[in-house]
């Protein structure tokens, strides 16, 4: 692994240990050149994900964006971040487990949707207002009345 100090090709493992409920391995590395200490992070992926967006664009799956999705909708709500790291997790496994390489956007915003439901009804609504492309308020009023 490179130093992102130095740049120095080699470094040494020093500690390694589970994280994100099992679905990663966070490892502690030392530079051999510098000695300066980073982390690394090792996620299994199982197939690259493709995503088919509603006008046909296709683009790779970024893990990143949807965490930061979630997140927005979840803002100053009791939502641990371990939480929503658990949420994006599980939907990335079942969305590559799905045994298809390309999957819909809708697909992963119903996931979505799904997760944060059970999570917080507030960023469950923040959500969808984004994702089903609230105009009104008279449209959150017919939503929120929909949730329970």
């Amino acid at each position: 692994m490179r130093c992102p100090f130095c740049g120095h090709n080699d470094s040494q493992v020093k500690d390694s240990r589970p994280a994100d409920d099992g679905s990663a391995i966070r490892r502690r590395r030392q530079c051999e050149d510098c000695g300066a200490r980073f982390s690394t992070f090792e996620r299994v992926q199982l197939r690259e994900l493709t995503v088919v967006k509603k006008d046909g664009v296709r683009q790779a799956f970024d893990r990143q964006k949807l965490e930061r999705a979630i997140s927005t909708a979840a803002r100053k709500r009791p939502i641990a971040p371990e939480q929503i790291e658990r949420l994006v997790s599980r939907i990335q496994r079942a969305l590559e487990t799905s045994g298809e390489s390309e999957v819909s956007a809708t697909r992963i915003g119903e996931e979505v949707m799904a997760g944060l439901q059970r999570l917080d009804s507030v960023a469950y609504i923040r959500f969808a207002s984004v994702y089903k492309d609230f105009r009104e308020a008279k449209d959150f009023e017919d939503f929120a009345g929909s949730v329970e």
